[in-house]
């Protein structure tokens, strides 16, 4: 399975805006959190999950989100294709991770946030793979 992006939309009147993502299927998801990064520096890296799937969607501001697909989870190739997606509130727009990649992730705008949402509930397999922030050669 490769990252997509499901694209949302929106929609004005004189009511207002509406954001939407009718093809984006959460028949999966079985948890969320939102993640709100310290500021626009900092890129929280290198982590992902050999078994869970992510979907992430900025609910508000903007996102880059740079995802590895890793070749070992003891000991990866310090040399692997990254692949860059930004996403934004405008739209609402999912981004889906499947199983298999870490990820890093860049609030490009000051008091970001993103949701996130995962295909197994806290606790119930142990699956977080984490990598030094500087382990994938910049």
């Amino acid at each position: 399975m490769t990252p997509t992006l499901i694209s949302g939309g929106n929609h004005k009147d004189e009511r207002g805006i509406l954001n939407f993502n009718n093809d984006f299927d959460m028949s999966l998801v079985k948890r969320m959190y939102l993640i709100e990064n310290v500021d626009t520096f900092f890129k929280r890296r290198w982590q992902g999950h050999k078994i869970e799937q992510r979907w992430f969607s900025a609910t508000i501001g903007k996102f880059k989100i740079e995802i590895i697909k890793i070749n070992d989870w003891k000991n990866p190739s310090k040399k692997l294709e990254k692949i860059t997606f930004e996403i934004s509130s405008e739209n609402a727009d999912v981004l889906h991770i499947p199983a298999g990649y870490v990820s890093s992730i860049q609030a490009m705008i000051k008091s970001s946030k993103l949701l996130v949402m995962a295909d197994y509930k806290l606790g119930t397999i142990s699956d977080d793979y984490k990598y030094p922030t500087d382990y994938f050669n910049e």
